[in-house]
């Protein structure tokens, strides 16, 4: 199986309108960050819009992205369905078309408990054989795993190996590392705790802001790998307002396709009901990627 570690952007869907999907944007946002030298990337997340998208997308762009990878980077799928069934639909389609991983979630309307996340997660994880990180999400969910089912999950099913940890409790990474030990490994999940998660043992970030600023993401982690505290936590000081914006906004979607517009990226609308930013919160994208684009500029 594929090492996952490192730091992952989770992909924007780039559409042409509110009907078709920027296909040719989406293979070319792609070489952007292999060009960009990030580790892997992650597609049909929440940021890529997987609630919004069918069946026949979704799967399309799983082949998509792994014919235009071919193997260059890691290719971790975003599989959540709220069956079981549909689940584990998508995450075999991953694996059979040639992904490296499946990204999971439990599921998010039925708010189920403790026992059914796991049967959920071990039936899915069991229907293939390449890695699955599960995915603990509260505020998405409803649903906050609790630590004995993320470590029993770990340590009963081979293939679960990764947690993204995005409760936002420092304190719930630092236990999954510490109690879970070769049985799960943690990323981090929330854009505002990247070094904090990396300091108690996380091996890799689920980053959106990745999407905005790749280069910058991967020099952070590459300073934490080396020990260059200093170094990572002066850039991540000037990354911080964009991952507060995008944590505080509500509309982390919007932000990021229109980033990815301004960097001259493929974007365009989301799909109904998610409005563009007003012209206020347009403003202050610009200047955040402004001083983003300096900081940009002085380490390269």
């Amino acid at each position: 199986m594929k090492k996952l570690e490192g730091v992952y952007p989770v992909l924007v869907t780039p559409m042409l309108n509110q009907t078709d999907i920027d296909w040719d944007g989406f293979r070319q946002n792609i070489e952007h960050f292999i060009e960009a030298g990030v580790t892997g990337i992650a597609i049909n997340g929440s940021t890529g819009e997987f609630v919004s998208l069918s069946k026949e997308e979704r799967m399309k762009a799983v082949e998509v992205a792994v014919h235009q990878i071919k193997g260059r980077i890691t290719l971790i799928v975003g599989t959540a369905a709220e069956t079981t069934e549909d689940a584990v639909a998508y995450t075999q389609q991953a694996e059979q078309a040639g992904a490296d991983a499946a990204l999971l979630i439990n599921s998010y309307y039925a708010h189920p408990k403790d026992e059914e996340i796991y049967l959920h997660f071990k039936t899915v994880a069991e229907s293939v054989s390449f890695p699955i990180m599960i995915y603990n999400n509260p505020f998405t969910s409803g649903v906050d795993i609790s630590l004995d089912t993320i470590l029993k999950v770990g340590r009963e099913v081979p293939n679960i190996t990764h947690i993204k940890e995005s409760s936002g409790s420092i304190g719930k990474a630092r236990d999954i590392v510490r109690q879970g030990q070769d049985d799960i490994k943690v990323f981090c999940g929330s854009e505002d705790l990247a070094i904090e998660s990396f300091l108690v043992g996380a091996v890799g970030w689920i980053s959106v802001s990745g999407n905005i600023v790749p280069e910058l993401v991967t020099e952070l982690y590459n300073n934490v790998q080396e020990g260059n505290l200093e170094k990572a936590w002066s850039i991540y000081d000037r990354i911080l307002p964009l991952c507060a914006f995008l944590e505080g906004s509500g509309k982390y979607v919007q932000i990021t396709k229109r980033a990815m517009e301004l960097k001259g990226w493929a974007g365009g609308p989301c799909r109904l009901p998610r409005l563009p930013l007003t012209a206020e919160e347009d403003a202050q994208l610009k200047a955040i990627l402004a001083d983003l684009d300096v900081l940009i500029t002085e380490l390269h």
